[in-house]
């Protein structure tokens, strides 16, 4: 038993960082499209072609967050860590789903719709709703561990920054509704820069959370966390 448990940790480091780069490079992709700057640039389809990347790698990465948080639902007997950061994994994985669709619809809506050509997507209400209520459980899975206020462990900060993130995108997909009876988003600016904040504290919550190399030493693994 000690030796498929040693065999196997090389295997959910590489998981981990695989996990983390998702994040990482999805979350550059969102911030990146959410600036007029590149829009403007790019135009509209590409930009909403970039949304739609991001949101493939957010997915991928959710998938490898959901398959290391284990295979089995937690039953009554596991503890309520086991039970929150299992739930949190299923919910965020969902909401990059979520995210895929709304994202896929703006791409293709943006080929004929005026509005989508102009204002391009922004986080939608579902997909924002399951990141925020992931990072809820997160939150909770966190405080069992460390204390709800401790800036040096790296969960802590990453944890926070994620709720910090899902709150952004959700002031952004309100700010994202259409004025009723017009072709107007209630307030643009607002929605861009909820979906650069989200994306810019995503980003540096998954860098956070990168394993140290395989190189490193149990010894400097503990050190770098």
């Amino acid at each position: 038993m000690p030796k498929n448990r040693t065999s196997s940790a090389p295997r959910r480091m590489l998981r981990l960082r695989r996990e983390s780069w998702g994040f990482v490079i999805g979350s550059f992709l969102f911030g990146l499209a959410a600036t007029r700057v590149f829009g403007h640039a790019v135009g509209p389809q590409l930009d909403n072609i970039t949304y739609f990347v991001g949101s493939l790698f957010f997915t991928a990465a959710g998938f490898i967050q959901l398959r290391l948080s284990g295979r089995p639902v937690p039953g009554a007997e596991s503890h309520r860590v086991e039970r929150y950061d299992w739930w949190a994994a299923v919910v965020q994985f969902v909401g990059t789903l979520l995210f895929n669709v709304s994202t896929g619809v703006a791409l293709i809506h943006g080929l004929t719709v005026e509005q989508d050509r102009v204002w391009g997507w922004r986080p939608d209400l579902f997909g924002s709703t399951a990141f925020l209520v992931a990072s809820g459980m997160a939150v909770v899975a966190t405080t069992e561990t460390d204390k709800l206020w401790d800036p040096h462990a790296r969960n802590w900060r990453s944890t926070w920054l994620n709720m910090i993130g899902s709150v952004a995108f959700g002031v952004s997909a309100v700010a994202a509704f259409i004025v009723l009876g017009t072709d107007v988003v209630e307030n643009a600016g607002v929605a861009d820069l909820g979906t650069f904040v989200g994306a810019g504290c995503f980003l540096v919550a998954a860098l956070l959370m990168r394993p140290p190399h395989p190189r490193y030493s149990p010894n400097q693994a503990r050190t770098v966390s």
